[in-house]
């Protein structure tokens, strides 16, 4: 199906308060819960108020990129992809299961919306800098790419690399998430911001639940350095 056919089929319009009934639809197995509901707030601050992109516009090579690297749990990415018309709500009800295009870690060949496959550690925000130094070479610089990463992801030394990478390399258009719940087993002097404004980048630190600070944060000017936003919620032992 395409993006343009789900979104046809999705009449209803939805708001943040309906996003745990559509969670609610997912009953598979092996859903990683508070993985996935780590990252509500921030997701629907993302899709409600800050990407260019729509359905529509999935094609478009303008629109803004929204790669998903914390793909290990990505419920409320689904739901929050079927309130915005990307794919159809029906689909939610199947997630996990063989004839399902909804998997346990989501696939770009099979769900409108997504960029990338993701759920192997570390690896997003590598892909994020090879995407805005592509979309840049291109001389698209109205397409902002967003990359969001649990902290624990930053034990991986690849995600390292990256941060070393795009500060230097001035990647304005680049932002990354941290959603931080307090999973991560290596601590880091100063707190995840500090580590990446060593590396050139601009960075703040907010409530992860708090969709007024999450928007400012999120558009926040920030010339020639890439961004980061460190998204703190409950621990994951919460």
């Amino acid at each position: 199906m395409t993006a343009t056919a789900a979104s046809a089929t999705t009449t209803h319009t939805y708001a943040y308060s309906d996003l745990p009934a559509l969670m609610g639809r997912m009953t598979g197995d092996e859903k990683h819960g508070p993985a996935a509901t780590s990252t509500l707030d921030v997701l629907w601050v993302l899709y409600d108020r800050v990407l260019r992109v729509t359905p529509e516009s999935l094609r478009d090579p303008v629109r803004d990129r929204f790669l998903l690297s914390k793909g290990h749990g990505p419920m409320a990415y689904y739901a929050v992809l079927a309130a915005k018309g990307f794919l159809p709500v029906e689909w939610l009800g199947g997630f996990g299961g063989y004839d399902s295009p909804l998997g346990h870690h989501p696939d770009r060949v099979l769900v409108p919306g997504v960029e990338i496959g993701s759920g192997s550690l570390g690896h997003g925000l590598p892909v994020g800098v090879g995407t805005a130094l592509g979309l840049r070479a291109q001389g698209l610089s109205e397409a902002a790419v967003w990359v969001l990463i649990g902290d624990a992801e930053l034990d991986e030394g690849s995600n390292h690399e990256a941060v070393a990478f795009a500060g230097p390399a001035g990647l304005d258009r680049l932002h990354a998430v941290v959603v931080d719940n307090s999973s991560a087993s290596h601590a880091r002097p100063g707190g995840i911001a500090a580590r990446f404004e060593a590396g050139g980048w601009s960075a703040v630190t907010v409530d992860g639940r708090d969709h007024s600070a999450l928007y400012e944060a999120f558009t926040a000017p920030h010339p020639g350095r890439p961004r980061v936003i460190v998204a703190r919620v409950e621990p994951k032992s919460a």
